[in-house]
């Protein structure tokens, strides 16, 4: 019993540091709160890791080492608070440095988050062709912060992460390879419409980069100012390069109607002046 009285005393015994007072008992609880805290973020670590592919767990070991110390600093600066630390001043300055550091790297941030968000939800995928602003290319790396994917032109286009949840996304390939294209094309209105079709079909079956299943259509689409308005859909399994397909079949459709007399109108005016009576 006297033993125990003893370990008790040595545990309760003050000494002090500066202006702060402590207690072994306290630096037992401030090093067991840090290995519980340890042993916990471990466990979240592999849960995660669980959840997301082996090439996108290395994008995230620096964002899990940062938030590890930034987790550890906060946890012990909450149990010294606890047990009689002053830690006001800690927790003042600490607020103003982050809303300093917060304001002057909000798109960075953002950036991170975001690339956070893209990686595990796998909205975007290496390989995949997206198009955002206008500007179409096929995902070669997805980072934490930035997006690089190569244009038709083969240039690189490197995309700010927060661009995918500010701005319209279109990823062409999440579906499958396979795309619907269109070609469109006016006839002057003494056309036959089913000649047309008949030509624009046997054009679209003629390319060997046309697939035949789902077999291409044509669509009488409306009745223009100076034109008969038709569409020409065709599937392609390389979107990426379905702009030279549909240049190869409008080079084709110019050539078959030409030969057919088929004519392509342009828009025209017709300008009537009327003379007025003279007094």
């Amino acid at each position: 019993m006297k033993l125990i009285n003893k370990f008790i005393d040595l545990l309760n015994y003050n000494f002090t540091v500066g202006s702060a007072t402590f207690t072994p008992k306290t630096v037992l609880i401030v090093i067991l709160v840090f290995l519980l805290t340890s042993f916990l973020l471990k466990i979240l670590r592999k849960i995660i890791f669980r959840a997301i592919a082996q090439d996108t767990r290395v994008k995230f070991k620096s964002i899990f080492s940062f938030v590890n110390y930034f987790i550890y600093i906060v946890v012990i600066l909450i149990v010294l608070q606890n047990i009689g630390v002053d830690v006001t001043a800690i927790f003042a300055a600490s607020a103003a440095l982050l809303v300093g550091v917060g304001l002057a790297l909000q798109t960075f941030i953002q950036d991170i988050i975001s690339g956070i968000f893209i990686l595990v939800d796998k909205s975007v995928l290496v390989g995949d062709i997206i198009e955002v602003d206008g500007q179409i290319g096929q995902v070669e790396n997805i980072k934490l912060r930035t997006t690089r994917a190569v244009t038709r032109e083969n240039k690189v286009l490197i995309i700010p992460n927060h661009k995918f949840l500010t701005s319209i996304l279109f990823n062409w390939t999440e579906n499958g390879i396979i795309t619907k294209e269109i070609v469109e094309v006016g006839v002057a209105y003494k056309s036959n419409p089913k000649e047309i079709e008949s030509l624009l079909l046997e054009i679209a079956n003629g390319h060997d980069k046309v697939l035949t299943s789902p077999e291409p259509f044509v669509l009488f689409n409306d009745f223009g100012d100076s034109a008969l308005l038709f569409q020409l859909y065709i599937s392609v399994d390389s979107s990426f390069a379905a702009n030279l397909v549909k240049s190869d079949l409008r080079f084709s459709i110019f050539q078959a109607f030409e030969k057919a007399g088929i004519e392509i109108p342009f828009p025209q005016r017709t300008v009537t002046f009327t003379n007025s009576p003279t007094s």
